[in-house]
């Protein structure tokens, strides 16, 4: 399984996937430990939350994409081309990845600030 996770500083995995333009990529089977088989660290346009080009996206090759927060929008495109769109308490790249493969990857914890503007005005992260 090839597994994008979020990670903007490459050390921890981090919110706002639509937004964010660095993942670790893991290749992960159950209860063994992922592999880091590389980086992703992309211009701005080719975040999610901006790429509107009609070609292919990094993020579409992969099988599942994990991140701290993640909203509907981001879920639904990354549905609409088969990757499983995951959130996660884990902040451990490589555990989370792990976790997910063996299908016991921690949920996200709740969001516990108001996104009333879309989460566009957002300051967290």
């Amino acid at each position: 399984m090839r597994i994008a996770v979020a990670s903007q500083n490459f050390r921890i995995v981090t919110g706002h996937a639509g937004r964010t333009r660095r993942f670790l990529i893991f290749e992960a089977t159950p209860d063994q430990p992922a592999k880091e088989v590389g980086q992703l660290d992309m211009p701005k346009e080719m975040s999610l939350h901006e790429f509107r080009g009609a070609g292919e996206h990094p993020l579409f090759a992969m099988d599942a994409v994990i991140a701290g927060s993640a909203g509907p929008g981001f879920i639904r495109r990354m549905a609409a081309h088969g990757v499983i769109s995951c959130t996660t308490s884990e902040k451990d790249p490589a555990a989370a990845a792990a976790a997910l493969a063996s299908g016991k990857l921690p949920a996200a914890l709740p969001d516990i600030h108001d996104h009333a503007d879309g989460g566009h005005g957002c300051s967290c992260g």
